[in-house]
């Protein structure tokens, strides 16, 4: 039979399991900031280089490890930073947070793995010698209309759930008001401005994600350690004050 967790007794130990799930969050940055290192030339008007690039060993670690793995420790740092939200006062911002972040996660790894697997076949075939044919596939599957839908959906829920994620922890103490910020102003300028541009600004942003999760899991694994030491309740601030 379990016993209920008395909260004069300090946090509950699932909250130990809440902070060490808050690190994926700079995990999940590091990596993608690991994937903005190199920018692939633009096929349009490069497709020789391009299909070289795509071909190397480093774009397909790349996709797999820095976006397709990385998304999926990113979505382990979402549920960890919603469930602390929650339960400090914050249910609403942690459950549209949440379901945002792994729905805009998901439609974007989806597009990763025609970049991982789809894009080095098209390369090969364009060195190969099958340039129209190439030319032609990559206009098909890795421009087609339905990837790019899905690539905006998945960009724009993925950047709106940083934004919900950045103001509610911006609002919630113990954790530092400029790191919910600097989430909320990195998610847009990563997810919507840098992939527009596909430049350094990727990179840019992707600092910033790191800096602000760091600070975010370094406050609440401090503040929930002094309680636990002190025996005490971690503080639950009221909401909106």
């Amino acid at each position: 039979m379990n016993t209920p967790h008395d909260p004069r007794n300090g946090p509950p130990p699932s909250a130990r399991m809440v902070r060490l799930g808050l690190w994926a969050l700079p995990a999940w940055a590091a990596l993608l900031f690991y994937g903005t290192l190199t920018h692939q030339p633009p096929p349009q008007t490069q497709l020789a280089a391009w299909s070289r690039y795509v071909t190397t060993p480093e774009f397909l670690a790349s996709h797999l490890i820095a976006s397709i793995l990385g998304a999926a420790i990113g979505i382990i740092g979402m549920v960890a930073l919603a469930v602390y939200l929650a339960d400090r006062g914050r249910p609403r911002a942690a459950v549209w947070g949440l379901v945002t972040g792994v729905i805009g996660s998901t439609l974007v790894t989806a597009v990763f793995g025609i970049a991982a697997f789809a894009q080095p076949a098209i390369g090969r075939d364009y060195l190969a010698g099958h340039h129209t044919a190439a030319r032609a596939m990559y206009y098909a599957a890795a421009q087609g209309s339905w990837l790019v839908a899905t690539a905006f959906t998945g960009t724009a829920l993925l950047a709106a759930s940083l934004v919900i994620f950045g103001v509610a922890a911006a609002r919630t103490r113990p954790l530092p008001r400029l790191a919910g910020i600097g989430l909320a102003i990195g998610g847009p300028l990563f997810a919507i401005i840098g992939a527009a541009l596909d430049n350094f600004i990727e990179s840019i942003a992707c600092a910033l994600l790191i800096a602000s999760t760091v600070w975010i899991a370094t406050a609440a694994c401090r503040t929930d350690s002094a309680a636990e030491a002190t025996g005490g309740p971690a503080p639950t601030p009221a909401a909106a004050r």
